[in-house]
């Protein structure tokens, strides 16, 4: 048993690795993670900490600044690049599965399995490492349900206060969806396991609310209130726009930063499937071998366990089954609870899951090899190394994350003001629309291209 121990430990510590490493390999990727990775930049650049920008001039309202920070401030102690940008997701990443590993040790379970099914899901796995909300919010929302869960059966006011304190974090890092996730977590389980009477009973005598209230709201409220003396009109946007109009309105028209997604209803159970692939197919065969409730609660004790869970890892899909504006990362803070779940009850892992835990890292390792064109496709570095430095490059239509990101935001838009008045420079262009912008392009040399947008050098000005 201690030489299985040991063996797991390896191979666990081997997959971090393995992600660790791979931060530097790959560019910033349009749209999201060249997004924030440019939006970092810019708050090192401007040494503005308190409301992140979405361009020099605009501020950015769509999320609390939390993914912001970490990002800026590794990139300021580290320097900017992929690595160092990328690093605190990897490390809120790691502190989920340390807490989840101490989760499953105080329940008597295997730390060690619980730890190696979540690291090895297809989207935890990605998001521990790449620069967006994800990883962090499931951080909060994991030590916000070890809290409360401890907290609650321990009569520990000292555990129910980390849960306040995640929610605190989670105001910092996607707002009060933090406090919605938790509700619908939380809520049914009590009611199942005590009724809606006993239950609000126990809930006020077990859960400091009031004062976790307070706790949650000196962590992030400060921040609010600048935020909006700052710039006026966050928190309408913020509150009313991205937290009721982006999930109940389809195609959202409203986004001042994109283009809101447009998904069919239901379609969050579609993306768990693949995101906490490949341990989705082995819950699900397990729950279809289990059907018999008698083999899934061997007791009150059991029962009370697996209903705390079960409702945290359906809390995101049933807060977006009726949403179109979604995304797969959506799921992911439901995923430590998934981990908790398939290790309940086990010591050790048989031959086929060991096999299927080689999944991810191996899928990783043959996309950092083979997945250049994946990258090209998604990312214009290719297309800025091969420019000059020294000369402006402009895009016909509207630029890339990446573009900005890589040219430390020189990269312009071309418009009837905005053109160069002496050459040379560069113009980038969307591939389908290069027939359309010939008359730009008819003096101008071909110089390098990916899956969506070419690259042009101008050696002569336009305007003479």
């Amino acid at each position: 048993m201690q030489k299985l121990s040991i063996r797991i430990t390896l191979f666990i510590s081997i997959i971090m690795l393995i992600r660790l490493a791979s931060l530097q390999l790959y560019p910033l990727m349009d749209t999201t993670e060249a997004r924030y990775g440019e939006m970092a930049r810019l708050m090192v650049e401007t040494n503005n900490w308190i409301t992140p920008l979405f361009n020099y001039d605009v501020p950015f309202w769509g999320k609390p600044p939390m993914q912001t920070w970490v990002s800026a401030l590794s990139g300021k102690m580290l320097g900017i690049n992929e690595f160092s940008l990328r690093l605190p997701h990897f490390i809120s990443g790691m502190l989920t599965l340390v807490i989840v590993g101490y989760f499953a040790d105080r329940k008597r379970m295997s730390p060690l399995l619980s730890v190696l099914i979540l690291l090895t899901c297809t989207g935890f796995y990605i998001a521990s490492g790449t620069i967006m909300t994800d990883s962090l919010l499931t951080l909060s929302m994991t030590l916000s349900m070890f809290g409360f869960y401890v907290g609650w059966q321990s009569h520990s006011k000292k555990h129910a206060y980390l849960g306040f304190i995640g929610i605190g974090l989670g105001l910092l890092i996607k707002g009060p969806l933090i406090i919605v996730l938790i509700g619908l977590s939380i809520l049914p389980w009590i009611i199942i396991n005590y009724g809606i009477v006993e239950g609000a009973k126990q809930f006020w005598l077990r859960i400091p609310i009031v004062s976790g209230l307070l706790l949650s709201l000196m962590i992030a409220g400060p921040w609010y209130v600048i935020a909006e003396h700052t710039t006026p009109g966050f928190l309408h946007y913020f509150l009313v726009g991205e937290h009721w109009s982006r999930f109940t309105v389809s195609g959202w028209n409203g986004d001042l930063y994109g283009n809101a997604h447009d998904e069919p209803r239901g379609m969050i159970w579609l993306f768990w499937l693949y995101t906490a692939f490949p341990w989705s197919l082995v819950l699900l065969y397990r729950l279809i071998k289990r059907s018999n409730q008698k083999m899934l609660f061997a007791n009150s004790e059991s029962k009370s366990w697996h209903t705390f869970l079960i409702c945290w890892l359906v809390s995101p899909m049933l807060l977006f089954t009726l949403s179109g504006n979604i995304l797969p990362m959506y799921v992911l803070p439901g995923l430590p609870a998934m981990a908790l779940l398939l290790a309940s009850g086990k010591q050790s892992l048989s031959r086929s899951e060991i096999i299927i835990s080689c999944f991810v890292p191996v899928a990783v390792i043959g996309l950092l090899v083979f997945g250049k064109p994946i990258f090209e496709a998604k990312s214009d570095v290719g297309l800025i190394e091969a420019t000059n430095k020294k000369f402006p490059i402009y895009y016909l239509d509207k630029y890339s994350f990446s573009g900005r990101f890589y040219t430390q935001g020189q990269a312009k838009i071309w418009t009837e003001e905005n053109q160069p008045t002496t050459a040379p420079f560069y113009i980038v262009t969307a591939n389908n629309q290069i027939k359309n912008n010939m008359k730009i392009l008819n003096d101008c040399r071909f110089e390098a291209k990916n899956k969506k947008r070419s690259l042009y050098f101008c050696s002569n000005s336009h305007n003479e």
